[in-house]
């Protein structure tokens, strides 16, 4: 029997499993939840074409398996040296991805040109069923459909898709329509965001623990039907163990029933059923590491903690030394409930959250549901501790 978790190949310790590049923060878009809070033009010391092949070479000399490397931004596309970077990339062996935003330099042309560079695969945003919710959320009339021409133009440049779906209290009730779409796109991954009240979202509605339960069961439920993986929610992995294990896992909330019923006819007309994709442990810090488009380092893009900058330290160095990457991968440094939490090795809970909340990366995720010390949902809160880390090292 398989096991409900993947486990990575490799000592996280010593090689990050996935490295995203923010290649710059120039971007079209006005995204009423954008991280990077982008802006229309690029930045005079966004890493070079000859820095960025250096950090490509140090990530590629890490030797196999290799890290996955996603060139994101902003919107990578408005970098002039998109395809010499993939090409770079990918000559040293490295799996390359784009995360590009859906704007008028996402043509068919340019996705052709970056396949025969050698991408593998593109990511685009969904983040609603319709126009009126995904082109508010985006901040510009038109993306939707746009989005849906160019995830037929991603598939036809034979790049894999994967749709990102940003789940926020504007957004959660359309995510039966987006699995809709997903499926009808016949996408590789439904990556799901949950928010983090960082950049521009800080001053979005974000769900509460208990939503956020009822959501990840729902997507347990979904998971038949595409490969999920969930960011900023590392405890779909405790809830995929509980699940698996027959455990009582508390009573399901309206918005799982409300989820349920939504996509009760899409569910039913579904035209295949899989294996559910065992969700990876991955977390930040651990396994997966931002490099900004300035060349700083940090544990996430929605935990921006530098630890360093690739053009004095290499990326491969600073993610074994930086004291705060070592302290993010062990987990007995944790508090509160996740300090607690026999899932704590496997989950670890969003420290981007902890901190954009409380300000202690180390702090229990407030988005996580579950009781520890009573093996259920949570009745009430224990306290988080004051165990507060320099946001560098």
């Amino acid at each position: 029997m398989n096991s409900p978790i993947r486990a990575l190949r490799h000592d996280v310790d010593e090689r990050p499993f996935i490295v995203i590049w923010e290649v710059t923060r120039a971007c079209a878009l006005v995204c009423r939840h954008c991280r990077a809070d982008a802006v229309p033009q690029r930045h005079p010391r966004e890493l070079t074409t000859a820095e960025g092949c250096t950090l490509l070479d140090d990530l590629a000399a890490l030797g196999s398996p290799r890290p996955l490397v996603v060139l994101t931004g902003g919107d990578p596309f408005t970098r002039q040296d998109l395809a010499t970077l993939v090409a770079h990339g990918t000559a040293r062996g490295l799996s390359m991805a784009l995360s590009p935003s859906v704007t008028d330099r996402l043509t068919p042309a340019a996705l052709a040109e970056l396949a025969e560079a050698g991408a593998k695969a593109v990511s685009l945003s969904l983040d609603g069923p319709d126009a009126t919710t995904h082109d508010t959320f985006r901040g510009v009339d038109g993306v939707f459909d746009a989005t849906l021409i160019a995830a037929e133009a991603v598939r036809a440049a034979g790049l894999r898709l994967q749709i990102n779906t940003t789940v926020a209290a504007s957004t959660v009730q359309g995510l039966a329509g987006v699995l809709e779409h997903v499926l009808e796109m016949d996408v590789g991954l439904w990556s799901v965001f949950f928010l983090v009240p960082t950049g521009r979202g800080a001053d979005l509605g974000a769900l509460d623990a208990h939503d956020v339960e009822d959501v990840l069961h729902w997507l347990c439920e979904v998971s038949r039907l595409v490969a999920i993986k969930t960011t900023e929610a590392p405890h779909f992995r405790r809830v995929v163990l509980q699940r698996a294990s027959g455990e009582t896992y508390g009573e399901r909330g309206q918005l799982f029933t409300e989820l349920m019923d939504a996509s009760a006819e899409v569910r039913r007309q579904a035209p295949r059923r899989r294996v559910p994709r065992p969700p990876l442990d991955v977390n930040a810090g651990r396994g997966f590491v931002f490099v900004d488009h300035l060349g700083t380092v940090s544990p996430s893009g929605f935990l921006p903690a530098p630890v360093g900058n690739v053009r004095d330290v290499a990326l491969s160095k600073l993610y074994r030394s930086a004291p705060l990457l070592r302290l993010l991968r062990n987990p007995d440094r944790l508090t509160g409930r996740c300090g607690a939490c026999e899932f704590r090795a496997v989950c670890g809970g969003s420290r981007s959250r902890a901190w954009a909340v409380s300000g202690d990366m180390f702090a229990e995720d407030p988005a996580c549901d579950y009781e520890p010390t009573r093996g259920g949902v949570r009745g009430g809160a224990i306290s988080a501790g004051s165990t507060k880390v320099p946001a560098s090292s």
